[in-house]
């Protein structure tokens, strides 16, 4: 306790004639209350600036970062008091058309090591719900960062919705050759002008198994943050109104501000400016490495090949209908 003036605690409970173990506990039960109202209010500021996207493991880091350090069971149960939980995710709907006749290409995404960003983009499609129809919202991430690096929202499924966000991404990004694009089996992302448009920037095409979305789990994951965090929290007048709301969503809040429990509560942009700087990612940003576990050993997919002959050299990887 500071002292008033010149006078000890102990000297003003003498001259007012109070106990001092009296004055202790008086003020030990009026604390908390106060505390508590403290948190309580920045709980409250908090969820309003995040639009009600925080859970409580968000929000107690998000207080962490104020100095507010809680128990996650405090900050669940007040959220859950005043209101302010996120909202529910609902049941998965499917989107992909596989059944065509394009190549389909093995799943690499399940066999590279990412070590920097532009190494590996996993790309996917989903639908959304205005008030009189439906339309469909396309992205590429980067799997270092989970950063969001390119997004276009249309009425149809065609090729064109793809081209765009691939378009989009590259002018942003400028990966190197070697770049591996993973994607489900979808005719759009096997079409032949898609695959020309990866070929001719040497991006590689990786593709999930038949009939395992998880194989995409990264974007699947993105699908349900985006649909729980934004979509379901907000009606939509049309396309404009929901083009506005996700750029400013996915630009202005989940790439700069919005804290990922895989990025050790970092958002992608601060875990890309963070690891920038890094001799070993800097070494390894070219493209990354493909590990297979029966050869025992690593590809890099834009390095030297083996003399012609070799036994240890790696195989070509072609494209194939069983992977």
């Amino acid at each position: 306790m500071q002292l008033q003036g010149n006078l000890s605690v102990e000297r003003m409970c003498h001259l007012v004639r109070v106990d001092r173990a009296g004055f202790y506990r008086h003020l030990k039960g009026k604390a908390p209350r106060l505390e508590n109202t403290e948190v309580r209010s920045l709980v409250q500021q908090i969820a309003v600036e995040h639009k009600r996207r925080l859970g409580s493991p968000r929000m107690k880091r998000e207080l962490k970062k104020l100095g507010v350090v809680v128990n996650h069971k405090r900050v669940e149960r007040i959220m859950r008091e005043d209101n302010l939980l996120a909202i529910r995710w609902r049941k998965f709907v499917t989107t992909t058309e596989s059944k065509h006749d394009h190549p389909v290409y093995l799943n690499l995404a399940s066999r590279v090591q990412v070590t920097g960003p532009n190494q590996l983009w996993v790309a996917d499609i989903t639908y959304l719900r205005l008030q009189n129809e439906f339309v469909y919202l396309a992205v590429l991430l980067d799997a270092f960062s989970r950063r969001v690096v390119g997004w276009a929202v249309e009425r149809t499924m065609q090729a064109r919705l793809t081209l765009t966000v691939l378009e989009r991404a590259i002018a942003d990004r400028n990966p190197p050759r070697g770049l591996i694009h993973h994607s489900d089996r979808g005719i759009q992302y096997a079409c032949g002008e898609y695959a020309r448009a990866l070929a001719s920037h040497g991006i590689l095409s990786s593709m999930s198994r038949a009939g395992c979305p998880y194989d995409n789990a990264m974007c699947e994951s993105w699908f349900k943050t985006l649909k729980q965090e934004e979509i379901y929290a907000n009606d939509y007048r049309d396309m404009e109104d929901l083009s506005e709301h996700l750029e400013e969503f996915i630009d202005r809040y989940y790439n700069r501000l919005r804290l990922h429990s895989a990025l050790d509560y970092r958002s992608p942009a601060q875990y890309e400016a963070e690891t920038a700087g890094k001799p070993d990612l800097q070494r390894d940003a070219r493209a990354a490495a493909l590990s297979f576990s029966r050869q025992g050993r690593s590809f890099n997919p834009i390095g030297k090949h083996p003399k012609k002959g070799s036994r240890n050299g790696p195989k070509p990887l072609l494209p194939s209908s069983s992977r």
